[in-house]
């Protein structure tokens, strides 16, 4: 039976990624990295084959990509539909670096997309996830692939990447609580301020 299926690696965008992109393209957020990965277990045990991510890849980029309508949302919703009021981006390129799906993503002036942009500035570690309906088969303990019926919907920008490591960089334990909280605040701040501008 089919099931929505999502994995989320990091996405590191840096503020000079930022600035660079907003003096060449105008004033738009225009940035890229890693989209999925295939062969490779998840921090969830499962597993993309490259034979079914590269026919989803490439059904995506002829269906969505290249007629400009690649839309994802600003967190995860548990919907195979993508919700046109939270859309925050548009991915406008794909292509493959060996196992890897890579992409540019437009950063959009919707409020979900200028939430995306300000967490982008200040430097927030956000993750990029895969979203799509499908099954899986067990082929370890704790581990699983994805069978053939896998669908690609969307991909989405979310605040728990499943990579090992993705939010903190090894310190003692007393700091990362504190770490923690501290961009828990800035977070909180920023879509704040951004709700406030928007209602004025």
């Amino acid at each position: 039976m089919k099931q929505l299926l999502v994995n989320i690696i990091p996405f590191n965008v840096t503020p000079g990624m930022i600035a660079e992109s907003l003096a060449q393209n105008g004033g738009r957020l225009i940035v890229q990295g890693v989209l999925q990965r295939a062969n490779a277990y998840n921090q969830n045990g499962r597993t993309y084959p490259r034979p079914i991510l590269q026919r989803e890849g490439d059904k995506y980029f002829k269906t969505f990509v290249k007629e400009r309508r690649a839309m994802g949302e600003l967190d995860h919703p548990d919907s195979s539909v993508v919700n046109l009021s939270n859309v925050s981006h548009n991915i406008v390129e794909m292509w493959w670096e060996g196992d890897d799906l890579c992409g540019k993503v437009e950063v959009l002036g919707t409020p979900s997309g200028n939430i995306l942009k300000e967490l982008f500035k200040a430097n927030i570690k956000l993750g990029i996830s895969s979203r799509g309906l499908g099954s899986i088969q067990e082929v370890g303990e704790g581990k699983v692939t994805v069978k053939e019926d896998f669908e690609l919907i969307a991909f989405d920008f979310v605040s728990n990447p499943s990579t090992h490591g993705a939010f903190l960089h090894p310190v003692n334990e007393g700091k990362v609580a504190q770490v923690v909280n501290e961009k828990y605040e800035r977070v909180n701040s920023i879509i704040t301020d951004i709700l406030l501008e928007i209602g004025n």
